[in-house]
C-alpha cells in the first residue's frame, strides 16, 4: 500500500503541486489543505482513522504538538510528520522546489531503528558544594525534595538543626554521572547528635561516598571537563542568582528512573588502542569532552553513563571499533544516498547537502519566516549530533550525488574535531566546507552567494564499513586513480621501511592489530597491505630498529588491495639438513661476532646454523649435556631374581 502525505499550503503561503509530487514520489499525495492544523484538522483525523493510518505522513511540523493530542484523543500511535514548509517552500529562489520535496518526503519514509536504552536511577541523594553563604539557602530549598547534604570547608559554621545533613572538608575528587557519583574527601568531619551546639567528629581523610546529584555554587573550576554535559552535575555562578534558581530547580526534578541513549555502539576486538603495552591509537581518547573514553588493555572502554554523544569518536575511529548508534552509522549514510538519487530521479541537478543539528533547524525556520530561506538546490538534513558525520559520510554524500557538502555546526559542537574530518574529506574531493554562523539571514545569504556547483561524476552508493565507503566514494570522485596525499594522523596510509636498517625481526607484524602488515612462512619477507593500515603507529613504535615510518595517503589504484613485499632477504639453509630458516645476513653477522668468544668454541658456534630440530639434536648428542641425566638402570628380569636364589 502506497504511503500517503497530507499537504497543507499554509494559508496560501508556499506552493504544492500535489499531482507532479505524487508522480515524482510514487506515493499518495492529497490535494494540499490550506489550514490543516485548525479548521480542517478533520482531514488529518480522517486520515490517520483509515487503514492505512500508519503510512499516513503529515507535512507540518510547527503545530505537532496539536496533531499529537489528535492522535492521543484518536487512541494512535504518534504520526509521522515531515517539514516542507521551512526547508522548501518558504524559500526567495524562484526555481521549482519539487525535486527538493521530493528528496525530503523519500527521507521521511525510511525506516528508522529503536534506538537503544538503559534505566539510570536516581534516589535524590544530593550534594552541595559552595560557601556557607550560597550552599545553605540552596539547601534549604531542595531539602523538600531531596536528601541533601552539604559539604562546607573545614573550619566553616555549622548551623543549628537545619533539616538536612551537613559536613565540612575538602572534596578531593569526584567520578561518575546521574545516579552513580562516587565522591572522596579529605579532613571529613561530621557533626556528632546532642549537645547545646553542633561538634565535630575527628578529621578523616579518603572518606568514600555515593550521591546521585551534585550542585555545584563554588567559586571555582569544574569537577568535570565539559561539565555541561555531565547529567546530574548542576553547576552555577553564584553571584548569579538566576543561574542558582535554575540549578535549583533542575535538581529538584532529579528522582526517579530516567532513560538514557546509549550512543556508542563498540566492538573491543576491531580496536587499535594498544599492544602488549605498547600505545598505538589515541584518537577517540584525545577527542572525547567527557573523558568517557578510558584504557583498558588493548582496547579502550567507553562509560554509557558520561558519555554524551557527541559523535566525535566515531567520526575520527579508523578501525570501526567505535560507531554513533542513535541514529546508527548505517541509517545516516542511507539518508543521504536517498536525498541525492530522489532529487536527482525528480529532474533536479546538482544538489548541495546541509548537514545541521538542532540549533541549525532553528536557523533554517527563522531565515525561512523572517528573511529568504533557502535555495532550491540546497537540501537540508538534521542530525542529533553534527559531530557524527565525519569524513566518510561526507565522501558518500559527494558519490552519492551532492555538488556540495556544507556542515553547520551548533552552539555545542567540537569544531576541531569538525575541521580535522573536513580537512581529510577534502583532501580527497572538493566541495566540502563548514559555515559557522549563528545568524539566519548570513546562513542565507551565504548559501546563496556560493556559486552553483556542476555535478562531475555519475552517482555511486558505496557499501560497507564507513573506511570501505571511505575507500569506494574517494575512487568514484577521483576515477583517474593514483595517490592523494593526507593530512597528518589520517586513517588511511602506507607504511615505508628503511630496507638497510630492517633486520626482519617481524615484531612490527606481531603486534599489527589489523593485518596490514604480514609475514611469510617460507621466506624472510615482510608483507604489507594498504587498504587495511589504519595508521596506528604500533609498527613504528614497537620497531627496533627505527626502520619503519608512516605515510598518510589514500591509494586509489588496485595494488592498494593487494599484498606487496616491503623487505626481503635470503633464507640461511641448515648446515645439517638444509633447510631453510632464519636470514642469512643476520646469521652470518651473529656468527661472525661470537666467532672468538669462549662459550662458542668448537661445535657449539656450529649450532647457531642449524635448524631449530638440528640443534636440539646436536646439543642432546654433544658431550656434557645438561639436558642428560644419569644413565638409567638395566630392567630386572627373571633370571636376575634366579641366579639370586642360586646364590643363596
Amino acid at each position: 500500500m502506497a504511503k500517503t502525505l497530507i499537504t497543507c499550503d499554509c494559508l496560501g503561503s508556499q506552493s504544492i503541486d500535489a499531482a507532479a509530487l505524487a508522480q515524482a514520489t510514487g506515493l499518495d499525495v492529497r490535494p494540499p489543505c490550506s489550514a490543516l492544523c485548525t479548521s480542517q484538522i478533520d482531514r488529518a483525523a480522517k486520515a490517520l482513522s483509515g487503514e492505512s493510518g500508519e503510512d499516513v505522513v503529515l507535512c507540518c511540523t510547527q503545530e505537532s504538538r496539536r496533531f499529537e493530542d489528535l492522535a492521543e484523543d484518536l487512541g494512535l500511535a504518534f504520526p509521522a510528520l515531515l517539514d516542507l514548509r521551512d526547508r522548501a517552500g518558504w524559500s526567495a529562489d524562484p526555481a521549482p522546489k519539487l525535486a527538493k520535496m521530493s528528496a525530503l518526503a523519500a527521507e521521511a519514509l525510511l525506516p528508522a531503528p529503536m534506538g537503544r536504552m538503559m534505566d539510570v536511577t536516581s534516589h535524590g541523594a544530593c550534594l552541595v558544594l559552595g560557601a556557607p553563604e550560597d550552599a545553605l539557602p540552596a539547601a534549604d530549598q531542595l531539602s523538600d525534595f531531596l536528601a541533601v547534604t552539604v559539604l562546607l570547608d573545614s573550619g566553616a559554621e555549622i548551623p543549628d538543626a537545619p533539616g538536612y545533613d551537613v559536613i565540612t572538608g575538602t572534596l578531593r575528587r569526584a567520578t561518575g554521572a546521574l545516579g552513580a557519583f562516587d565522591i572522596a574527601i579529605d579532613a571529613l568531619q561530621t557533626v556528632e547528635p546532642g549537645g547545646r551546639t553542633p561538634t565535630l567528629t575527628a578529621p578523616k581523610d579518603g572518606a568514600r561516598s555515593q550521591c546521585d546529584v551534585i550542585v555545584d555554587l563554588r567559586r571555582a573550576p569544574p569537577l568535570f571537563p565539559a561539565h555541561e554535559k555531565r547529567e546530574g552535575y548542576l553547576r552555577a555562578d553564584p553571584g548569579r542568582p538566576a543561574a542558582v534558581s535554575a540549578a535549583v530547580l533542575a535538581a529538584s526534578h532529579l528522582v526517579g528512573t530516567f532513560e538514557k541513549p546509549l550512543y556508542i555502539r563498540a566492538d573491543p576486538l576491531l580496536c587499535a588502542h594498544s599492544r602488549a603495552g605498547q600505545t598505538g591509537c589515541t584518537r577517540c581518547l584525545d577527542l572525547c569532552p567527557t573523558g568517557a573514553i578510558t584504557p583498558d588493555g588493548d582496547h579502550v572502554t567507553i562509560d554509557p553513563l558520561i558519555c554524551a554523544g557527541c559523535g566525535a569518536c566515531s567520526s575520527a575511529c579508523p578501525s570501526g571499533a567505535v560507531s554513533y548508534d542513535a541514529p546508527p552509522v548505517d541509517l545516516t549514510l542511507r539518508r543521504v544516498q536517498t536525498l541525492a538519487s530522489a532529487y536527482l530521479e525528480a529532474g533536479g541537478v546538482a544538489p548541495r547537502l546541509l548537514v545541521h543539528d538542532a540549533h541549525g533547524a532553528e536557523m533554517i525556520r527563522l531565515a525561512a519566516r523572517h528573511g529568504r530561506g533557502l535555495p532550491a538546490d540546497v537540501i537540508p538534513m538534521e542530525l542529533p549530533v553534527i559531530g557524527a558525520f565525519g569524513h566518510a559520510e561526507a565522501l558518500a554524500a559527494r558519490a552519492a550525488g551532492f555538488a556540495a557538502v556544507t556542515l553547520l555546526p551548533g552552539p555545542g559542537a567540537d569544531r576541531d574535531a569538525l575541521a580535522a574530518q573536513t580537512a581529510l574529506a577534502s583532501a580527497m574531493t572538493g566541495g566540502i566546507d563548514i559555515l559557522d554562523t549563528p545568524d539566519p539571514d548570513a546562513l542565507s545569504d551565504a548559501l546563496y552567494a556560493a556559486e552553483p556547483p556542476a555535478p562531475s561524476h555519475a552517482p555511486v552508493r558505496p557499501m560497507g564499513s564507513r573506511r570501505q565507503v571511505a575507500r569506494q566514494a574517494a575512487r568514484a570522485l577521483n576515477p583517474e586513480g593514483g595517490t592523494l596525499p593526507l593530512p597528518t594522523g589520517a586513517p588511511y596510509g602506507a607504511v615505508l621501511v628503511d630496507t638497510d636498517a630492517c633486520t626482519l625481526c617481524l615484531s612490527c607484524v606481531s603486534l599489527c592489530p589489523s593485518g596490514a602488515l604480514l609475514d611469510n612462512p617460507d621466506l624472510p619477507q615482510l608483507r604489507f597491505q594498504e587498504d587495511a593500515c589504519l595508521q596506528c603507529g604500533l609498527c613504528a613504535t614497537i620497531c627496533p630498529e627505527d626502520a619503519i615510518t608512516l605515510d598518510p595517503r589514500m591509494n586509489l589504484d588496485p595494488s592498494a588491495l593487494s599484498q606487496e613485499v616491503l623487505n626481503e632477504e635470503e633464507p640461511f639453509a641448515c648446515v645439517e639438513c638444509g633447510t631453510l630458516f632464519g636470514v642469512k645476513s643476520t646469521i652470518d653477522r651473529i656468527t661472525d661476532k661470537l666467532r672468538d668468544h669462549a662459550m662458542f668454541d668448537g661445535d657449539k658456534l656450529r649450532m647457531i646454523q642449524m635448524c631449530d630440530d638440528c640443534r636440539v639434536n646436536a646439543q642432546y648428542h654433544s658431550a656434557g649435556n645438561p639436558l642428560a641425566g644419569r644413565e638409567r638402570p638395566r630392567p630386572r628380569t627373571t633370571d636376575d631374581y634366579l641366579s639370586k636364589r642360586r646364590d643363596h
